[in-house]
């Protein structure tokens, strides 16, 4: 097989760049192009019902859209304890569409500084008047019009307003309000600080994926685009230090199979990027040479710089009236942007989300959750080879909130958040706050499936039945016996359980960053190709210098559509 550029995964990336450079010429057809994606195809008629659910939970925790033996270290690793914290799940898109088929569809952009940091690290172009015609083409906004907003993109972008939110919604803004927070109306407008309605790509409650956004069925049927689905890719194939295509892992045990191209584009992801690199040969030398891997390249910065957002929960059990009505899906509503004030952090540095229902669950739709988080972070960790061996997976060190910034912001969230609970305005409609961390106890009872429909079911009914058993149940079950005004009243305390319970906010990104020639941190130019080869980019949140004061979906869909625009540009 051969073609114009073959691109390694269907996440939200791959999708972008599969329609942009298939698209027809003038009067002719568009370039070839073979999109390769390891999980299942979902075509637009064909969209699984958890999928376009606008509830993404059961979705998100089914294992037939996940990478089930991916692993990572979340928090850092003591210098006396190197092989803690232990290694736990961490969930990532294995489906067409990528994280924008199993995440929340959160659609924000991050701060116009954000950008323009890029473009003072080495990402020429990237800076905030350089990437926002790409947001706006990415976008057809629902609610909003002007020159931050795009009106006629294939991603529907819209908000629910306050007059339809629900109970546990309502009585937090309330608290924003209280508390002096603005009521900003569109969190895609100026970047400020405040509390809005959260922007979602959805469209008449459904989830609109980058699948069914970009790869419609016109998109599909153009005759120079091959979609193989279902499909692992082995390592690049390179002639001597020219990506010349990939070889596929033979079907039911055949052989491998090269698909040829005249360049390769990996959009595989923050991790699994860095990861195909690496068992091709190009990364540190050292490392490569561990493993018995040829290096084609020595580049030190791939698979280094690995970011996420620092984050964790606070919940509390929700009165009936105000918890989410049967009839409605969405579960997230409300967002609040605020700056920590900490010594040398941006404005808006900080954010949090009021979580409606906590888990698909009967005991998760009786508890709130607030969900804060750094919003712009400086703890970096790393992606590592464990095995030569395609199949494995990579080891995968976050290393969060080694930076002791992010330590201090996340303690300051996490206090600001429980005062809100104890807010009057909240008295009415959530009881019983604890802080909630997102265990591996939590991740086995999120998975959905009848046992634990049938477990948590039972747990709900003895929550309900009295404010003892509640309580009990909180202290004994959901936590693993913290007692909130305890760890709130001892810094030290706070500081030990947020080391240990801290989690992601599955916005790895940053691990092939964009960058000067001059500059060993960084692995790809400002057009996202690989240093030290030729014919080779990579396209995702690989790329990223730094982490965007945002959720990641909709700044690595801009980051296709601008490398996409630049390679038809030529």
């Amino acid at each position: 097989m051969e073609c114009d550029y073959v691109i390694v995964g269907g996440g939200s990336a791959g999708c972008v760049l599969a329609h942009r450079l298939s698209a027809p010429r003038g009067t002719g057809p568009g370039h070839r192009v073979v999109l390769v994606e390891a999980g299942e195809d979902t075509p637009p008629d064909r969209v699984p019902d958890e999928i376009r659910d606008s509830y993404p939970m059961a979705a998100f925790f089914n294992p037939r859209f996940q990478w089930t033996g991916l692993r990572a270290r979340l928090g850092a690793a003591p210098h006396n304890a190197p092989d803690s914290p232990a290694t736990g799940r961490y969930e990532q898109a294995r489906v067409m569409g990528g994280g924008s088929s199993i995440n929340a569809q959160l659609a924000n952009r991050g701060a116009p500084s954000d950008y323009d940091e890029w473009q003072a690290m080495g990402a020429a172009g990237w800076n905030w008047d350089g990437v926002l015609p790409f947001f706006r083409r990415l976008e057809r906004d629902m609610d909003f019009d002007g020159p931050l907003h795009g009106r006629d993109g294939p991603l529907p972008i819209r908000r629910i307003f306050p007059d339809a939110w629900p109970g546990f919604a309502r009585a937090a803004a309330a608290a924003f309000d209280a508390a002096g927070h603005a009521r900003l109306a569109d969190q895609n407008g100026p970047f400020e600080d405040g509390y809005f309605p959260v922007t979602i790509s959805n469209l008449y409650d459904r989830r609109v994926s980058a699948a069914v956004a970009y790869l419609d069925n016109a998109t599909r049927a153009r005759p120079n685009l091959t979609i193989l689905a279902g499909r692992r890719v082995q390592r690049i194939a390179f002639e001597g230090r020219r990506a010349v295509g990939v070889w596929l892992a033979g079907v039911a045990g055949g052989e491998a199979e090269l698909v040829r191209a005249r360049e390769v584009i990996s959009s595989a992801g923050a991790i699994h990027s860095p990861a195909l690199l690496l068992r091709s040969g190009v990364g540190p030398a050292a490392q490569l040479g561990g493993h018995g891997i040829d290096c084609i390249a020595d580049v030190p910065a791939v698979g280094q710089n690995l970011c996420e957002h620092p984050s964790t929960g606070i919940s509390a059990y929700l009165a009936p009236e105000a918890r989410l009505p049967d009839a409605m899906r969405r579960h997230v509503h409300v967002g609040l942007r605020f700056s920590s004030g900490l010594e040398g952090c941006p404005p808006g540095d900080m954010y949090g989300i009021v979580v409606g229902k906590s888990a698909w669950h009967p005991v998760g739709r009786r508890l709130g959750s607030f969900l804060v988080w750094v919003n712009r972070a400086y703890s970096r960790g790393e992606v590592r080879l464990a095995s030569a061996d395609w199949r494995a997976e990579p080891d995968v060190a976050f290393n969060m909130l080694s930076d002791r910034r992010d330590l201090e912001r996340l303690k300051d969230g996490v206090r600001r958040f429980a005062g809100f609970l104890a807010a009057p305005e909240l008295a009415g409609a959530a009881h019983d706050p604890f802080l909630s961390s997102y265990s591996e106890k939590v991740r086995s009872v999120s998975v959905v499936n009848r046992i634990n429909a049938l477990k948590t079911g039972v747990a709900a009914a003895l929550m309900d039945s009295s404010a003892s058993v509640r309580r009990a149940l909180i202290r004994h079950v959901l936590t693993d016996g913290d007692d909130m005004a305890a760890l709130l009243a001892d810094d030290l305390a706070l500081e030990a359980y947020l080391r240990r319970a801290v989690t992601g906010t599955w916005h790895a990104s940053c691990t092939v960053r964009m960058g000067r020639s001059d500059d060993p941190t960084a692995a790809a130019d400002a057009q996202c190709r690989v240093r030290g080869v030729t014919g080779l980019r990579v396209v995702d949140a690989s790329a990223m210098p730094t982490t965007p004061s945002a959720n990641t979906n909709i700044p690595t869909m801009m980051i296709a559509e601008k490398v996409a625009d630049a390679i038809l540009a030529g």
